[in-house]
């Protein structure tokens, strides 16, 4: 809870669920993390004015089979305690770790167990190079995902895409457990659009820059652009990739005096966005990626601007193409890119797209909506509106 991801993809929830349920967080946090007082204070604060009770035990990343056991052990045997000591009703994992946590609780207490999967965990860990297909981590890993998806009284999954492919498991036919779709949601009190940028045209980019994320083809796209718009500007906010994002922009032959690179806090993304006439990212396309939902999609669309992405990414194309919002293009050559560049172009100069933005930010990618979803499926659970949940 002390990085930005869970402040605005599990704090930002359940601060609003909190009002109808009573909720215990617990959550796992880094040493470092856990030395930034002024952080550790504000978001305790959160908490409290939220009514969240929060629990904290410490990430352990050394030896990291050894240490995600113990980690789990360590879950479990909290869990276990608040579930007793409550009266708990639901238990809701966010991803496979947490849900191995799950399934001990809901095996000795019985709870309701809602599996919040984030994606295919397993096949990330092999589409990214991390596993081989073949090896022990992989089969266990996927061993574990048929017991959280047999087992689940309740699955949120990311995408439909990644519902239409699970309802393709044989362990499924007959088996498959309620779904619902919950992309990963934004603010739109707080991405919201402002007055159209003026100047030089300025493209966009947000967040990480290595590996999902295919950066040198977002360097392509800006060369591509000068090509068209000599003046053109690239804006990239990113935290800590500095030195990898100046040596790709290096390589790919990018004027430095017509690039700015800063970092900046999740509260200040909004005004930097202010200054974006079309935002870019490119994610590698991959069987696991079918379950992903790219945060910064819904707060740039938000922000009523129009984003150059790929197809084969959860629902990503469907949405960038089926509302208007912006181009994905299915190769990466750089012809593709180039018409992909003429066509955010063209879209920039509609005069309709930026409200075509908004309103697909606000019908796909809503934190109300994402709230209202999570207490429809809290209550289905419970059975009453003031449930307990941990």
């Amino acid at each position: 809870m002390l990085e930005p991801l869970g402040q605005s993809q599990v704090l930002a929830y359940q601060e609003r669920l909190a009002s109808s349920f009573t909720i215990h967080l617990v959550s796992f946090e880094r040493a470092e993390d856990l030395d930034r007082a002024d952080e550790l204070k504000a978001v305790g604060h959160r908490m409290q004015a939220a009514g969240i009770h929060w629990h904290r035990l410490s990430y352990h990343k050394r030896f990291s089979a050894l240490a995600t056991a113990w980690d789990i052990i360590q879950g479990s045997m909290l869990g276990l305690k608040l579930v007793r000591r409550h009266g708990l009703s639901v238990v809701h994992a966010r991803s496979y770790v947490s849900s191995a946590m799950a399934l001990v609780i809901k095996r000795v207490t019985k709870i309701k167990y809602v599996f919040d999967m984030r994606g295919f965990w397993a096949d990330e860990r092999v589409d990214g190079g991390l596993w081989p297909r073949n090896g022990r981590m992989y089969r266990l890993a996927k061993w574990f995902e048929r017991r959280f998806l047999l087992r689940a009284d309740h699955v949120v999954s990311l995408t439909h895409a990644a519902v239409r492919e699970m309802e393709r498991f044989n362990y499924l036919k007959g088996a498959m457990p309620p779904v619902t779709v919950i992309p990963t949601c934004a603010d739109l009190a707080k991405f919201v659009p402002t007055s159209p940028p003026q100047g030089n045209f300025v493209l966009g980019y947000v967040g990480s820059a290595g590996t999902w994320y295919l950066f040198d083809n977002v360097v392509t796209s800006f060369v591509e652009l000068l090509k068209l718009k000599p003046d053109a500007r690239f804006l990239i906010i990113n935290r800590n990739e500095h030195d990898y994002i100046r040596e790709r922009l290096a390589a790919g032959q990018v004027p430095m005096d017509r690039v700015e690179l800063r970092p900046a806090d999740h509260a200040s993304v909004p005004a930097q966005m202010a200054r974006m006439h079309a935002g870019v990212f490119f994610i590698k396309p991959a069987f696991s990626k079918q379950a992903s939902a790219p945060t910064k999609l819904g707060e740039f669309l938000g922000c009523g601007i129009p984003c150059l992405g790929n197809s084969g990414v959860g629902d990503m194309a469907d949405v960038l193409e089926g509302e208007g919002v912006g181009v994905a293009i299915g190769v990466f050559d750089v012809a593709a890119i180039r018409h992909g560049v003429e066509r955010i172009l063209a879209l920039v100069d509609d005069p309709d797209v930026r409200d075509r933005c908004v309103a697909a930010a606000g019908k796909n990618f809503s934190l109300d909506e994402g709230v209202s979803r999570y207490r429809a499926v809290y209550r289905s659970l419970s059975g009453h509106d003031g449930s307990r949940a941990a």
